[in-house]
């Protein structure tokens, strides 16, 4: 469930379209569920914006399957990171109008289309191509919770006007995902080109001294530009909950926006 149909379910019992015992039997299953060995966090989109997705590796195809067949149930929509795609070809059997995204390991399915969270887009930056991956990541996973998103690829510092270029579409975004490897420096130099908030992701890509994304993780977290957030290295999912919460906390999918929306549904607004 989330904040929407929470609204709806409230605004049921409010005009008598929904006993309160009915209710509460909804109510009751939300939090929880089990699935086999997982317990599955039906409540989080109501709490944080952001639903459980779910974590590939570690389950069975079976598993896979029956977890996220019961969080399309509750949220009409679920999304699966990290697939292999041998993986992938089997589960979209189970689920034939699945969005497959190859390069980011991302399979998005839905009973209809995302609503839009808020105005605007949502600017993923890379490096390089070798970025992409990572990339696509946290561009696959604003697109399932229903941004707009402006793909801005291969303008590392290794060839500054490649990212002079593409400034005024960073500029035009709300936030703005900065992935990098190698050295790291990208997220530091958008940041000091833009307004905008910069989300930075090192990657594990890189010659023997990078190790693994360690150096671009330093290097983005010592940035002398202010309003970078770092997250952990090849982690675009959490870059793009982050970004998505920054850009979508203000609107229909805060607290306040919900309230707003019901007093203004029962004229209680002044």
């Amino acid at each position: 469930m989330n904040r929407r149909e929470l609204e709806k379910l409230l605004q049921a019992v409010r005009t008598g379209r929904l006993a309160v015992a009915a209710a509460i039997d909804r109510l009751r299953r939300l939090p929880l569920e089990r699935v086999g060995n997982a317990r599955l966090d039906t409540h989080r989109e109501v709490r944080t914006g952001v639903p459980e997705v779910v974590f590939a590796p570690g389950k069975t195809d079976a598993h896979l399957v029956a977890i996220t067949r019961r969080l399309l149930a509750r949220h009409g929509a679920a999304l699966v990171t990290r697939l292999e795609p041998p993986r992938a070809a089997r589960l979209r059997r189970a689920f034939p109008g699945a969005r497959w995204n190859a390069a980011g390991g991302l399979l998005s399915v839905r009973r209809g289309p995302a609503s839009t969270p808020g105005p605007g887009t949502i600017a993923v930056v890379s490096a390089g191509t070798a970025d992409v991956p990572v990339a696509e990541e946290a561009a696959g996973t604003l697109e399932h919770l229903g941004w707009t998103v402006a793909r801005l690829y291969d303008v590392g510092v290794a060839g500054l006007h490649r990212l002079l270029e593409v400034a005024p579409q960073v500029d035009a975004a709300r936030a703005a995902i900065v992935v990098a490897g190698m050295e790291g420096a990208l997220p530091t130099v958008v940041a000091g080109l833009t307004p905008r908030p910069v989300v930075a992701v090192p990657t594990s890509v890189g010659y023997g001294a990078s190790f693994g994304g360690v150096a671009a993780l330093l290097t983005m977290l010592n940035s002398c530009a202010g309003g970078v957030a770092v997250v952990n290295i090849d982690n675009g999912f959490g870059a793009a909950c982050f970004a998505h919460r920054i850009c979508a906390g203000t609107g229909r999918g805060s607290a306040a926006g919900v309230r707003k929306a019901v007093e203004r549904r029962s004229g209680r607004t002044r």
